[in-house]
């Protein structure tokens, strides 16, 4: 959702904090907020003024019309205001159908003043540009202000000056009070554009001979321009609505939303409700809780909430544990239903979705069976066989009853079964992969040709085409009166006209054809791969994409399919040289993210040659958008979006991820034009719409989904229009919405004949007036702001204007049938034989995913695996790695040994890392990685060098030792005869012997670690013999000790034999790997790196060895 209310202490912090005015604002941050615990003491201690001065207290949580209500002390002193405060707080109070306990209330200074000091102002943001409301009469009588007030609408882009208030807004206003409240005004403006408000409004606002005082103020922002006014606007807090508690798992699912590039809401309505719903989509979300309260189970709906937008395995399975643990926390007498529903899904992967929700049913399935919860599930989309096929198993394995149905079934069918209106069938088997498109359905071999290039049907020509039918008005129209008076001069008759207001540049009626070209914006490969697949389907000549833009990184060719042959598109690194060098482009498909897409946009729009722009993002700020469609119109630019999946025509072209996957291509005839078009605002509703017109209809001809933000870049009437000039269209369906009031254009369109096609037409979100408090659905323009912008309304007036509109989204469907078989029945349109299309190879990654094909793996591993949520060592999360402090000796063991060591041995591998880390600047590892560094390399490089002279003569002396020992012992040889043994074969003995250390110089690091070994090994019988092997060599000579290397070698061994993990056949052969030998070049890592760090510090430069300390040794002079 963009706007969001905050409460009254925030905006007034955002007033005093930023406004600029030349008018004296009075009681500057002088309020103090209060609840149920508030420490009086403290309070005052904090704000002295309380001790002194007259007060208000008020309730702060989004309450209207409080003094009305009488929710507002006046003229208190401090005792005055607790004694009110105690008679309030947590005291439950009903404001219009919402109950809700008061728990924060606001203490400001109160200011004496007469009434004719007090006016009313107001800021509020439309499509066209922002509304300023004043009247010269503020307070709690200030009545119908959209009826009194003087109205100033500033334009987009356009500043509002001093003048222009007093002028427009300040004519009845005392003559010495218009400077001070001209300049009030403008700063107030002003900051409502800089800290991108969507509604301000103060009520009274007192102006006295001191200043302005701003008394009562309600405000909301675009939360979605977080990222820009953050510096601002801090950490702001958005409270519920007044009459709904704020949950903690509304908290905990808003943080995985905002860390997450899907979709992720839930709004809990009712905790105790026996009907939940996990819904994907925010269009369906509406439309299942508009089912769910059509059906009468308003009072029973627990939650409202949405995920989409591709999440995760692990976020759908945190999503769906959340819902799990809140339904089954309190049981119901007649059990409980769970709706996992949604439409047709673009391109999320139905099945790793539903991996998700498995698991969490697996996690719950006690909870659930004891609640006794039923499961109904509906779903479509990519490789929703398998997701379906998944849980309808979990539901056998498990016991609990799990009905599961496909496409085949009407989005909301599953909800009368799930509340008992209709029966639940028999599920036929259904397909186990997502496969459909690999088969050609002909038996044909040959590529088709295009057959139709306007419409399915045959061509009529448009007089044919009979007005829309005028149905019976179910309310009389003086009842409409109150509801639709606000809209009397918001349409205008000229529909002649372009339907965008304000637009100086023709927009073409036709925006996609079988030549239609695109520049992609974003490496959206998948997007563009679908929509070649979709053209190559389509018969059409070339790919529609020429080219892409991608910022980050420079020009190259990026590599697609065009059906079995690869191709190349290329890919430019800005915009400027892509339709430089493509000047048939004319449409762009921006994938920018919400940070760059308006920009990115508005760029675009300065080249005359792109006529259309899809925006895909969603979350621009609505002030952004708003400056992006008044250059469209200026520009004679198409916008469709922002927050959409694009649309879709024919056997022409489709925007990105439109339409899903080849098989919803064909399964909904997509690959060639119907006679039926469409207009939506969601991208998951028009894929379901989709699959509903190829089952009622000879298919789609075009379809669009404007996107789900408050503004458009194009709207309903504009592309209604559109398809009314078109001849191939024969019949028009628009799925609306709550919010808004575009749907009453289409209505004045109908009246007065500018539309004269059919016209079937559902207002989605009806259930919100039925609510008790006000609810956000999915979209963010989905929120009625008066009573002409509900859903019940819109649909009424469709009703009455001569739209076809059913009783219920369950009808729509019979509803579109019913419609398209009288313009059959009438000639209107001739279906046309069906032609089938081309084969398209299914993409490998696809093919493997759906379970189609095997292929041996280049690669094996066991120790890590990165392709879950989270990191496994060995099986084990890193979270527990870390919750169980194994620390780098326990991760080592993960890694190389794949066990869990026991802390001891952990210790042991730490303590070895600690002694081999580092010997010096002199030994040959050390010296060429100092070498190294100073000849100018870089760290990898330096230390590579160093690591390339490890070996039997240096630092590799633990996996010979270690073998060398233990062939010996295991042999039963007695020590004096394993060492004449090794003398007679002229063999050294690895790890006896150091060049300094000796018998009476012992080397520390070998006590250090002999003593820890003695103390907490179980067993040491190696490293016993090597000590008596020890005391043969150092009886000849004192420095043939066991050293380090030796020492770490034999006591390896004994862990390995001895610490009860390994069998005696694992543990010879880590030796026998080289297992212990990468305990030294592990540690002495750390020593090379902190040599190269040492000479870089010290700015050493090239090194070169000095000529005296070489042995120059040449051969004498030869004469030939």
């Amino acid at each position: 959702m963009s706007a969001k209310a905050i409460s009254e202490q925030t905006g007034k912090e955002f007033l005093y904090k930023h406004i600029c005015t030349s008018a004296a604002v009075q009681n500057r941050f002088r309020y103090a907020s209060v609840t149920a615990g508030t420490d009086w003491g403290r309070l005052t201690q904090e704000h002295p003024w309380l001790l002194t001065e007259r007060l208000v207290i008020k309730p702060d949580q989004l309450i209207k019309r409080r003094g009305k209500l009488g929710l507002v002390g006046i003229n208190l002193d401090l005792q005055g205001v607790r004694e009110w405060f105690k008679a309030h707080v947590m005291r439950e109070t009903t404001v219009g159908k919402a109950k809700g306990v008061l728990k924060n209330f606001l203490i400001e200074p109160f200011v004496p003043h007469p009434q004719e000091e007090e006016f009313y102002v107001c800021i509020y943001a439309t499509r066209e540009g922002d509304h300023v409301l004043f009247h010269h009469e503020g307070g709690v009588e200030v009545g119908d202000v959209d009826a009194k007030a003087q109205r100033l609408l500033v334009a987009v882009d356009e500043k509002l000056s001093e003048e222009q208030v007093t002028e427009k807004l300040l004519p009845h206003v005392p003559d010495e009070k218009k400077k001070v409240l001209a300049s009030f005004i403008v700063g107030l403006f002003n900051l409502y554009e800089d800290l991108y408000f969507t509604y301000l409004e103060i009520n009274p606002i007192v102006v006295t001979k001191d200043g302005v005082y701003v008394l009562d103020m309600a405000a909301k922002i675009d939360a979605t321009a977080d990222y820009i006014c953050k510096a601002k606007w801090g950490d702001v807090e958005f409270p519920p609505p007044f009459g709904r508690e704020a949950y903690p798992e509304e908290a905990y699912i808003a943080d995985l939303d905002a860390k997450s590039g899907a979709s992720l809401k839930l709004t809990l309505l009712n905790p105790c409700g026996r009907i939940w719903t996990m819904v994907a989509g925010g269009g369906a979300s509406v439309v299942y809780s508009d089912t769910i309260c059509d059906l009468g189970g308003v009072e029973e709906l627990a939650n409202y909430g949405e995920y989409s937008g591709a999440p995760s395995e692990q976020q759908t399975y945190d999503y769906a544990k959340t819902i799990l643990s809140l339904m089954t926390r309190e049981k119901h007498t007649q059990g409980k239903v769970l709706i996992i529903g949604g439409s047709i899904a673009n391109f999320t992967n139905v099945a790793a979705t539903f991996k998700g929700i498995v698991r969490a049913i697996k996690d719950y399935q006690g909870p659930l069976k004891e609640h006794e919860v039923t499961i109904f599930v509906r779903r479509g989309g990519p490789n929703y066989q398998e997701g379906l096929r998944v849980m309808g198993e979990v539901g056998k394995t498990t016991g609990i009853p799990i009905h599961v149905f496909g496409t085949e079934t009407h989005m909301t069918a599953i909800v009368g079964m799930a509340l008992g209106h209709r029966p639940i069938p028999n599920q036929p088997p259904m397909d186990a992969h997502t496969a459909n498109f690999l088969l050609n359905a002909s038996n044909s071999a040959v590529t088709p040709a295009t057959t139709r290039t306007a419409s399915f049907s045959e061509p009529k020509t448009s007089s044919d085409v009979n007005p829309a039918k005028k149905s019976k008005a179910a309310l009389p129209a003086d009842s409409l009166h109150s509801i639709l008076w606000p809209l009397k001069n918001m349409v205008t008759g000229d529909w002649k006209a372009q339907a965008s207001s304000g637009c100086s540049g023709a927009k073409p009626t036709t925006l996609f054809r079988k030549q239609t070209k695109a520049i992609v914006w974003g490496m959206q490969t998948r997007a563009v791969q679908g929509m070649m697949d979709f053209d190559y389907v389509c018969s059409r000549d070339d790919p529609s994409v020429a080219a892409m833009v991608y910022p980050f990184t420079g020009d190259h060719k990026q590599k697609f399919y065009w059906g079995h042959k690869e191709i190349l598109v290329p890919v430019y690194k800005n915009m400027a040289d892509a339709v430089k060098k493509h000047p048939e482009v004319d449409v762009l498909i921006s994938f920018a993210s919400l940070r760059s897409a308006f920009d990115s946009t508005m760029e675009s729009m300065q080249y005359p040659q792109i006529h259309t722009i899809a925006i895909i993002a969603e979350g621009i700020p609505e002030a952004q958008t708003r400056k992006i469609i008044k250059m469209a119109d200026e520009k004679g630019v198409t916008i469709i979006g922002p927050a959409t999946v694009g649309g879709i025509k024919p056997g022409c072209f489709k925007i990105g991820n439109t339409g899903g996957m080849l098989d919803n291509i064909l399964a909904s005839k997509l690959y060639r034009p119907g006679s039926v078009a469409y207009v939506s605002r969601s991208g998951g509703m028009s894929n379901e719409l989709n699959n509903i017109i190829s089952r009622t209809t000879d298919g789609v001809y075009e379809g669009v989904a404007i996107g789900g933000d408050r503004y458009p870049g194009s709207t309903f009437m504009d592309h209604v229009l559109r398809y009314q000039d078109t001849p191939g269209v024969k019949m028009i369906i628009v799925l609306g919405e709550i919010g808004g009031t575009e749907e009453y254009k289409i209505c004045q369109g109908i009246r007065e004949g500018r539309i004269t096609k059919p016209v079937v037409c559902w207002c989605i979100g009806t259930c919100a007036t039925m609510f008790a408090s006000e609810v956000q659905f999915g979209h963010a323009g989905a929120c009625a702001n008066q009573a002409s912008e509900t859903a019940v309304a819109k649909n009424q007036a469709l009703r009455d204007a001569g739209a076809y509109v059913p009783k219920s989204f369950d009808e729509l469907g019979d509803v579109i049938k019913t419609v398209y078989d009288d313009l059959v029945a009438n000639g209107t349109i001739v279906p046309a034989q069906e032609v089938p299309p081309p084969t398209v190879p299914m993409d490998y990654s696809w093919a493997r995913e759906l379970g189609l094909i095997r292929k041996p793996a280049s690669f094996m591993t066991s120790i890590c695996d990165e392709r879950g949520q989270e990191l496994i060592y060995a099986g084990m999360p890193i979270t527990e790695v870390f919750r169980e402090e194994m620390g780098l000796g326990g991760v080592l063991g993960l890694l190389w040994f794949q066990r869990r060591l026991p802390r001891y041995a952990c210790q042991f591998i730490e303590m070895c890392l600690m002694v081999t880390a580092d010997h010096g600047p002199a030994v040959s590892g050390a010296h060429n990685t100092i070498v190294c560094a100073r000849a100018g390399k870089d760290l990898i490089s330096s230390l590579t060098s160093g690591l390339l002279t490890i070996g039997d003569r240096f630092g590799g002396a633990l996996d010979a030792a270690a073998k060398q020992f233990s062939k010996a012992f295991d042999s039963g040889m007695l020590p004096m005869e394993f060492v004449n043994k090794m003398k007679k074969d002229g063999k050294l003995i690895m790890g006896i012997g150091h060049r300094v250390k000796s018998i009476n110089n012992p080397d520390m690091r070998v006590q250090i670690l002999k003593d820890f070994v003695k103390q907490h090994f179980p067993s040491t019988q190696l490293l016993d013999y090597a000590l008596d092997v020890e005391k043969i060599t150092t009886s000849k000579k004192p420095n043939l000790i066991l050293n380090v290397d030796g020492f770490i070698g034999v006591a390896f061994v004994d862990l390995l034999r001895m610490c009860g993990g390994f069998t005696r056949d694992e543990a010879d052969e880590f030796v026998e790997i080289g297992a212990l030998n990468g305990i030294f070049v592990l540690g002495r890592s750390m020593g090379f790196i902190g040599h190269y760090l040492d000479q870089k510090r010290l700015k050493q430069g090239l090194y070169r060895h000095p000529w005296d300390d070489i042995s120059y040794v040449l051969p004498e002079h030869m004469s030939m």
